[in-house]
């Protein structure tokens, strides 16, 4: 997934630090993800869901808000109202690269803010808050011990997730003034609620009053046992898949002119995780999918194996001859069943005079409908001609080219 490193002048003027995750081919549409109270740009959370959502072709500005992570300014002299402010310069800085957002994301306070930022943002037609409070004063019970400190001294420090962070009574007296109720019931975008029920940073209640005060469309999907952060890889990885396949419905999605001798497009398989051999597999931008391994062999078992694609590839495209072919000939094909096995069998054993084992498939059509004899054993014929069939029996040429990392 390419990246660029990039930095745009926030609110104040202070250059934010900012990630442009891209897609490897064109970019379909753009989203805007705004991250949790003190945390950055880089959490797992954010760079997973960026990973997927590049996957089906949406590029993803993640950027620290002012006086967090790399960005720059004080984040003493921030408050709520600052960070909408924030997601409003990404957005022109977006808009200036022709890549105005379609989606905004936000996580914990960041969810409270893109519901906020939707009004000034025209292009977006969809939100989706991960975590978020109802209102942004719910923050305040992180640091509630230091509140008479901030209001008397006007600044205070507090210590957030073992960090110390310096807040200033503007920040706290803005989140107390900042009702977000009126900004979601004139959201004017679609709204997907993810929040997880044993969030203990942000009750579960925080949800069903964002979800109530919006109106439709909206969607509300539940994380179960995730924490606050998303910090389990297949928590963040199942977010990332709910959203990337609520948004092709409410954001315009045009796929690419597939690449010349491909006409079907490109299939990228991309690792998931270096400790196991769980795969992640994009085809185009509407199709997504995971290959795995067997437990006994090491893997997750989440998803079919590589031969179980081979075998399901050859299976669809049997059963899909067949009916094309009945069609035309208006027979009275009801259903079809194609089971495909595959195993390595000695070759002199299917008689190719050849030595050695080869790759044998097996497979059993069952033809459902009053079918004659004679129809029977044609459709049996014509499911030696599909394409993929003739692909396996034939001498298939792979080329292999390697790209620069990064």
């Amino acid at each position: 997934m390419p990246t660029e490193r990039i930095t745009f002048a926030g609110h104040d003027g202070s250059q934010l630090a900012a990630r442009l995750d891209l897609p490897e081919g064109p970019v379909l549409a753009t989203a805007l993800f705004a991250h949790c109270f003190t945390c950055s740009k880089d959490i797992p959370a954010a760079r997973r869901i960026a990973a997927r959502l590049a996957a089906m072709g949406i590029a993803v500005l993640r950027f620290d808000f002012t006086g967090l992570g790399h960005s720059g300014g004080e984040f003493a002299n921030t408050t709520f109202t600052s960070n909408v402010d924030d997601l409003d310069a990404a957005a022109t800085y977006l808009a200036g690269r022709d890549m105005a957002p379609a989606l905004l994301i936000g996580h914990s306070l960041g969810g409270a803010a893109v519901l906020r930022a939707r009004a000034r943002i025209a292009t977006v037609r969809a939100v989706v808050t991960i975590g978020a409070p109802a209102d942004p004063g719910h923050v305040a019970h992180h640091f509630e011990d230091a509140l008479p400190r901030i209001r008397a001294e006007g600044a205070a420090e507090v210590c957030l997730g073992g960090r110390p962070f310096r807040i200033g009574r503007q920040f706290v007296e803005d989140i107390a003034e900042s009702a977000l109720q009126p900004a979601i019931a004139e959201l004017h975008a679609a709204l997907l609620v993810l929040h997880a029920p044993r969030d203990e940073t942000v009750s579960i209640d925080n949800a069903a009053r964002i979800f109530m005060a919006a109106k439709h469309p909206k969607s509300f999907v539940t994380l179960d046992d995730a924490d606050h952060l998303i910090s389990r890889a297949q928590d963040a990885e199942y977010a990332a898949d709910v959203i990337a396949a609520w948004v092709g419905r409410y954001v315009s999605l045009s796929p690419p002119a597939p690449p010349p001798g491909a006409p079907e497009g490109v299939v990228r398989v991309t690792e998931v995780s270096a400790s196991g051999f769980l795969q992640d597999v994009q085809s185009g931008p509407d199709h997504h999918t995971q290959a795995d391994e067997p437990l006994s062999y090491g893997g997750t078992n989440r998803g079919m194996s590589p031969y179980g694609f081979v075998s399901a590839g050859l299976g669809a495209c049997t059963s899909m001859t067949i009916r094309m072919y009945a069609q035309r000939k208006e027979w009275p094909l009801t259903g079809i069943n194609v089971d495909v096995c595959h195993d390595k069998v000695h070759a002199q054993d299917a008689d190719t005079g050849a030595s050695g084992k080869i790759d044998a498939f097996t497979r059993v059509i069952t033809l459902e409908g009053p079918l004659s004899e004679t129809q029977r054993a044609k459709l049996l014929e014509i499911a030696d001609k599909c394409p993929v069939h003739r692909t396996l029996e034939g001498a298939a040429r792979i080329v292999t080219r390697l790209t620069s990392g990064s």
